[in-house]
């Protein structure tokens, strides 16, 4: 079983900072890519930030310049450093990561979600 465990949501006012973690354990062999997604309610979840194994990075282009993504392999960990929030950054935020636990298929596992939100 692979379990993924999000900290780092709360409450900011807009133009604040707030660092997300997630950290995978369980039953890995090894994990390629590890990404942060949000989704608000009524709307479909979107990606925010990606990260490869070797440290390439993609971003959706509402958080370019404001958010970075980072992960410490060693760890299973991935980091999501939110810089200048906006009211539109508001959402419940999963952590996302391609697990290989040593058979069957890579699989995608999701996180419980952390909530974010922003306000004035």
């Amino acid at each position: 079983q692979v379990q993924l465990v999000e900290s780092g949501g709360g409450l900011v006012q807009p133009g604040g900072s707030l660092r997300l973690s997630c950290a995978a354990s369980g039953s890995i062999f090894s994990i390629n890519a590890m990404g942060w997604y949000r989704q608000v309610p009524g709307n479909k979840r979107e990606l925010v930030a990606s990260i490869t194994s070797g440290g390439s990075t993609n971003y959706a282009d509402s958080a370019k310049g404001r958010f970075t993504i980072s992960r410490v392999n060693r760890k299973n960990t991935v980091y999501l450093q939110m810089n200048s929030l906006k009211l539109e950054d508001t959402a419940v935020y999963y952590c996302n990561a391609e697990v290989f636990t040593g058979w069957g298929p890579v699989g995608d596992y999701w996180g419980q979600g952390t909530q974010v939100t922003v306000f004035s």
